[in-house]
């Protein structure tokens, strides 16, 4: 299976060429040509195996560059041993009382916490492979750009392996505080980390920018290195996720919750897009999905396009309790306007130059038509956010995350509007509560919140009994590394003082 460009459906590449490249010369997103699809038996097949099992059947069938045994390798790699709490990376948790069947896709049991881990475990045994069998010699440069839990991810992911530099950019102002101290706390030889001035699309612009810089290209290939990614814009970022929905549906039959065929409803929380565009693809393949809710924060410029067409960046950006969805230029999309239009490069081209160019574009009525077929949009404020928290907590003592809640939020919408309490539901969980732990405590008990992000840490364990996670435990004490910040226009000045690279 080879892989098209969304701005240039003639440029064709390899997988190993999508991953190691991460992202086209002209800012394009890499797809692959056409979805693997599976029927019932495929379904029933998974149902046995393990997570492992399932990962590598997906992942095989995308990347026919890879052999079986390389597959299984990585996925061994990313998977195995103790990187997950639990023995099962990806588990489902029954949410009780509820008016319809909610399940909790629980994707934070990795060694950050968040369901970033679920790819980034996993992308650098990809991306060392890849870069192996596009024969390049080169060190890979990995440029992140962060609202939280990708640049924690990718810098654990990458730490120390061989071959690989990292840097993660962060917004100053717009990550939380234990996100922060995870990210500048980071160990390892190879590792990066600033802050800048701005919010999150300052940042990934910024790194866009980087990627397709000539000049930059050039730079880095006379001292031996070459660009990649580890954005949701890498398609060995999005590969892994779509497995974690099929893993979700499987250990539904196998628990006897849905029955062979059976239609779910898919809720996430998402402002980059990438996490329910891996759902999208899923249903796509085969897996039976009655629809797929899509959840925003304050910063709803998601909910406005899916409901009106209209993609509109020009609107006040809010710092928000959920800042890993703190977006306003949702990166993903650009994928799923390429499939909508029969894969139509020059239709999306245009609609990105609009973003660019006015920050503004509007899709025809009858791709319109398309996302209200597939997609149910909302969003919730901060306070709705809060309040959800406190109302699991006290329903089921179930204590989620701000990510988590907005979600279950938003589908308390669609069941409002909808009625549809029938078709079992599962929630993605994005994220371990104690990552926002203040956030959280405050909308348990907020009279037992304090100023400092780790005595809430304790404060939040003692008031409902969840268990601190060890990656989170070990922060306490350990010394800052990165304390550089900059503007987004130095950025590209950071990179090559990162690199050792004197500025000609």
């Amino acid at each position: 299976m080879n892989y098209q460009c969304t701005r240039n459906s003639a440029e064709h590449v390899s997988a190993a060429q999508a991953i190691a490249q991460g992202i086209s010369e002209d800012g394009g997103l890499f797809v692959p040509e056409s979805l693997p699809q599976y029927d019932s038996s495929v379904l029933e097949g998974m149902k046995d195996g393990t997570y492992l099992d399932r990962a590598e059947r997906i992942l095989g069938d995308f990347l026919t560059d890879f052999t079986p045994e390389e597959i299984r390798e990585c996925v061994k790699k990313a998977y195995g041993g103790e990187k997950f709490s639990g023995g099962h990376p990806a588990p489902l948790v029954e949410l009780p009382n509820c008016p319809a069947p909610v399940h909790l896709l629980e994707l934070w049991h990795g060694p950050t916490c968040a369901f970033k881990d679920m790819a980034l475990q996993l992308l650098p045994h990809l991306l060392t492979k890849s870069l192996q069998k596009i024969h390049s010699d080169k060190t890979a440069v990995i440029l992140v750009a962060t609202s939280g839990d990708t640049g924690k991810a990718a810098l654990e992911g990458f730490r120390d392996v061989a071959g690989t530099k990292i840097m993660v950019f962060y917004p100053q102002n717009g990550v939380s505080a234990m996100q922060k101290t995870q990210m500048t706390t980071q160990e390892g030889e190879n590792v990066a980390v600033c802050a800048i001035e701005g919010n999150f699309d300052d940042a990934q612009t910024g790194v866009k920018r980087i990627f397709t810089d000539p000049a930059m290209k050039e730079t880095l290939a006379e001292n031996g290195m070459m660009f990649s990614s580890a954005n949701s814009i890498n398609w060995g970022r999005l590969l892994p996720q779509i497995v974690y929905y099929f893993s979700a549906y499987s250990d539904l039959l196998k628990a006897g919750k849905v029955q062979l065929g059976q239609e779910i409803n898919i809720v996430v929380p998402t402002g980059n897009f990438g996490n329910i565009l891996a759902a999208y693809y899923a249903k796509k393949m085969g897996l039976p999905v009655h629809k797929l809710i899509c959840a925003s924060n304050a910063n709803n410029v998601l909910t406005e396009f899916l409901r009106t067409g209209v993609y509109d960046r020009n609107r006040q950006f809010f710092t928000t309790i959920s800042p890993s969805m703190d977006i306003l230029v949702s990166s993903n999309l650009e994928r799923l306007l390429y499939d909508l239009t029969g894969r139509d490069s020059e239709r999306v081209a245009g609609w990105m130059q609009q973003l660019s160019e006015t920050g503004r574009y509007e899709v025809e009525p009858e791709i319109l038509k398309q996302l209200q077929e597939i997609f149910y949009a909302g969003f919730c404020d901060d306070a709705q956010t809060c309040g959800a928290i406190h109302e699991i907590y006290n329903m089921s003592h179930y204590v989620c995350d701000t990510h988590t809640a907005v979600a279950i939020q938003v589908y308390r919408h669609y069941l409002a509007e909808t009625q549809d309490t029938k078709t079992p539901t599962v929630v993605a969980s994005t994220a371990n509560p104690y990552k926002f732990a203040t956030s959280v405590l405050l909308s348990v008990d907020q009279t037992k919140a304090s100023g400092d992000d780790l005595a809430n840490v304790r404060a939040l364990e003692a008031l409902t009994g969840a268990p601190i996670p060890q990656p989170i435990a070990a922060l306490e004490g350990k010394p800052v590394r990165f304390t550089q910040c900059c503007t987004p226009d130095g950025m590209s000045d950071m990179v090559l003082s990162g690199l050792g690279i004197a500025k000609e």
